[in-house]
């Protein structure tokens, strides 16, 4: 009698017939990823005025055409960082915040089953964030994101969904680097758990309460690297695969890095781990196969890679039905705002003093008044044209909504922080025939590298100072700071005010822990002005005030001896962007 009502109640609350709960059933479930869209709604790149092949619209398309092979047996999954990234997120998160946050609206189009969140929808700060999570029809997820209120997790730690009688748990976790990265304004009232800890506790708590028949984890972080302290890694992923049993599928993102491989765990089982890079180029694309025989599950077979979407048809149905926010937008950036007189391009910034640098450099001295300025290309290959200039082309000069921060650093700080950004940059040169720059082949796919070997966003230049970087010289002693700009003496000993980004004020790319040596806990201490609106909005400012602009080089730095870094970057220069 026990039994059959077990068996009943399984029924119920499976949805299963009778004669699927006694007869052996094979189930098919595709699973669908998109991670770091960062704000690529539509086949438009807003930024550049152009068409664009990284897109929601296309994924659209491939989506349904999942839908129409499988059913209802699609599991579609978002992985987080979509609120950052294009004018389309700047508009609604910022300009026009009263509008439902078109971040929101693609998401219940689609009908995504669950969503995580990732550090940049956390940098547009709690207004924005959190109209965004009740705007989103699906559970936003993420386990080690704990209110430190009720110490419980923010948003939903997990979600359950049911396809044709087979139960799918996937568990949503966030990097816990967030204070490196962001004050802690934007994130008051959170914190930000070890990611494996959280994953044990919580895989645990599901397979004992839910019991389901696949596992999944959906993780805004990286493959594994970043920033490693004491409490927790950056990147995260493959560790938490490793070493936390439970997990049939990791889904993950955060580092822009297409990845689609195995993970053996500790115990021994194969966990299928798919990365679908950025931008909405591609798509994590994973098979579940099920066998079950009495409610059981007999055999499990899972398959996956990651799929470019680019030569995907665009979904029209979906782009017909944005179109009033696609026109608000295009309104908004198409507006004039200056002229400049000659063009500028972040890929000069690499080999030396260049234009587009030192155009930041200059407005981030103007605007505070500080002695000396950090800043590097946040953008791999943008540029600005000569000729008029739109809002549009600022999301080029500054991508992301950092604030402008003014820290007080001795002049030993400010050298270590330059020899740890050109240490990460370039070689150290035995031979005229070496290469300058730290390249990588594996790093070309990498869009956050794009074949350097390292983070490009972390090779800050300064103004304000002369200086020459000695690409002979050992790590820690290539740069030589020969005087301030104006020609008075660098002081080692003094203490300057030094004009940069929030990111990196807030302890971002580590140059000023590691590479300055300035305690984490210090920091804070050390700011003494902080903007109260983002960057770009006091460069687009300034630029409406100048009315024209012609921006040039300071040539205030070099790599030396000359006789062998020219030669070198011309060499260099062609080996990352060709002829």
């Amino acid at each position: 009698m026990f039994k059959q009502m077990r068996k009943v109640l399984f029924m119920l609350l499976t949805g299963l017939s009778l004669s699927q709960y006694t007869q052996a059933q094979n189930v098919e479930i595709k699973v669908i990823q998109t991670s770091d869209v960062h704000g690529s709604f539509f086949p438009y790149d807003f930024i550049n005025r152009r068409d664009k092949k990284g897109s929601l619209a296309r994924v659209s398309s491939y989506v349904n055409e999942m839908r129409k092979k499988y059913g209802k047996n699609v599991i579609l999954l978002d992985n987080g960082d979509i609120l950052q990234g294009q004018p389309t997120c700047y508009y609604c998160n910022f300009v026009k915040p009263t509008m439902p946050n078109l971040a929101a609206s693609v998401v219940n189009y689609m009908q995504y089953d669950a969503q995580t969140v990732g550090n940049h929808d956390i940098e547009t700060g709690h207004p924005v964030y959190d109209k965004w999570i009740k705007e989103v029809k699906c559970p936003i997820l993420g386990a080690n994101i704990i209110d430190t209120r009720t110490n419980k997790p923010y948003v939903h730690p997990y979600t359950i969904i049911k396809r044709d009688g087979v139960k799918v748990a996937v568990l949503g976790l966030l990097t816990p680097a967030i204070p490196n990265w962001l004050k802690e304004s934007l994130w008051t009232g959170l914190r930000f758990d070890n990611m494996v800890k959280s994953a044990k506790y919580w895989v645990k708590h599901i397979q004992t309460k839910e019991k389901p028949d696949v596992i999944i984890g959906l993780f805004h972080s990286g493959r594994e690297g970043g920033i490693h302290t004491p409490e927790y890694d950056e990147d995260a992923s493959l560790t938490v695969a490793r070493e936390v049993e439970g997990f049939d599928i990791i889904l993950f993102g955060h580092d822009h890095t297409r990845y689609a491989g195995w993970v053996k765990s500790n115990a021994g089982k194969d966990v299928l781990c798919l990365d679908p890079s950025c931008d909405a180029y591609m798509v994590s694309d994973a098979t579940i196969n099920i066998r079950k025989a009495k409610g059981k599950v007999v055999s499990k077979k899972i398959t996956g890679d990651v799929i470019d979407i680019t030569g995907q048809p665009i979904d029209e149905k979906y782009v017909q039905h944005f179109k009033a926010d696609i026109d608000s937008v295009n309104a908004f950036v198409n507006r004039k705002i200056g002229r400049f007189e000659s063009t500028i391009y972040t890929r000069d910034c690499y080999f030396g003093s260049a234009a587009f640098t030192d155009f930041i450099h200059d407005l981030q001295l103007k605007i505070t008044g500080a002695d000396i300025s950090f800043n590097a290309p946040l953008s791999f290959d943008a540029r600005i044209n000569k000729g008029d200039v739109y809002v549009s082309d600022m999301f080029n000069l500054y991508k992301y909504e950092n604030q402008i921060y003014v820290l007080k650093m001795t002049g030993k700080e400010i050298r270590n922080h330059l020899e740890m950004s050109y240490d990460l940059w370039v070689n150290t040169m035995k031979s005229p025939d070496d290469h300058i720059m730290q390249i990588s082949e594996w790093a070309k796919q990498d869009r956050q590298r794009f074949g350097f070997k390292n983070l490009a966003f972390n090779f800050d230049s300064a103004a304000g100072i002369i200086y020459e970087v000695d690409v002979t010289k050992p790590d820690g002693q290539k740069v030589r700071i020969l005087s301030m700009a104006d020609g008075t003496p660098f002081d080692e000993n003094r203490w300057y005010k030094v004009a940069m980004n929030s990111y990196r004020g807030n302890g971002g790319g580590e140059l000023l822990t590691k590479g300055a040596g300035i305690p984490r806990a210090e920091l804070k201490s050390r700011i003494v002005f902080e903007s109260e609106k983002d960057q770009r909005f006091y460069l687009m400012n300034e630029i409406e005030k100048a009315g024209v602009m012609n921006p040039q080089a300071h040539n205030n730095w070099k790599f030396v001896p000359e006789e062998w870094t020219k030669p070198a970057i011309e060499r260099d220069r062609k080996l990352i962007f060709g002829n």
